[in-house]
């Protein structure tokens, strides 16, 4: 069965009334949990963006401190989860502002936290991949912005 287009949905939503929609809403909540982290970001914390992305840094921080650095395979799983939970918060947020500062945060925790990142090819391309991100978000963005945060941003390995 093929999905409907995205236009085709939003006229289908324009036909149906507000107690319609929001039985939608709460069936698209109950079936995947990225839906209902989507829609708890947009009731709750789109409003403060700022307050937000502080959360995100301060439970990247936590994530970052339990990491098993004994062992790279380890490290590498626990950077990927962080990474992958990092990419979906920038989603949620759609603000290439916002997706400078949280990866510029994540690659600081690379080189802050005592990660062996260089025991690990991956790793290190991992890392030069988010740099590259984070120099195509800054391009978007106006000057003084930019300068502000690449000050934030580590040098690259």
């Amino acid at each position: 069965m093929k999905a409907a287009s995205i236009s085709e949905i939003k006229k289908e939503l324009d036909r149906r009334n507000n107690n319609e929609i929001l039985s939608y809403c709460l069936k698209m909540a109950k079936f995947k949990k990225e839906s209902k982290e989507l829609l708890s970001f947009l009731l709750f914390d789109a409003d403060d963006i700022s307050t937000y992305i502080e959360n995100i840094k301060k439970e990247m921080n936590e994530l970052f401190s339990e990491i098993n650095n004994a062992n790279i395979y380890y490290a590498k799983k626990s950077i990927r989860k962080i990474l992958r939970l990092v990419n979906k918060y920038v989603r949620f947020i759609a603000s290439k502002q916002a997706e400078a500062e949280l990866l510029i945060h994540f690659c600081n925790c690379i080189n802050t936290f005592p990660i062996p990142i260089h025991k690990s090819q991956q790793l290190i391309k991992l890392f030069k991949t988010q740099i590259s991100k984070i120099e195509e978000a800054l391009l978007t963005l106006h000057p003084d912005l930019q300068y502000d945060l690449k000050k934030q941003l580590v040098a690259d390995i």
